[in-house]
């Protein structure tokens, strides 16, 4: 009995810490910038991207200031990205308009976010 209260409590405060579970956003980016996710030293993260506006997104991975894997994604095209340890998640608005982009984030959860012009 001890011990599946304490796996009860262990479970409970590892889903009340945010070790895990998921990040839901939409997201907005003025035209020609980027939104960059996990720029800081973080763990693992799968995302979910769906483009909501008008406008082609690029979105690519960056690790030192060197981008990988970049894809187009066109409007309303939705893709899946894992990103690796210690990697940021880039969306660069490419078009003359606001951009607008869902996300569903999964696994490390500890992740910086910020804008670039």
């Amino acid at each position: 009995m001890k011990k599946s209260v304490l796996f009860a409590s262990l479970g409970f405060s590892i889903i009340s810490c945010g070790i895990t579970g998921s990040l839901n956003s939409n997201t907005s980016i003025k035209p020609h910038e980027t939104f960059i996710l996990g720029k800081n030293q973080h763990g693992v993260f799968r995302t979910q991207l769906k483009n909501e506006g008008t406008t082609a997104l690029k979105v690519y991975q960056s690790l030192d200031g060197n981008s990988h894997h970049s894809v187009l994604v066109l409007p309303h095209e939705k893709v899946f990205v894992k990103t690796p340890k210690n990697t940021a998640l880039v969306i660069e608005n490419t078009g003359d308009q606001y951009a607008s982009v869902t996300l569903k984030v999964k696994g490390d959860l500890n992740l910086g976010m910020t804008y670039n012009p």
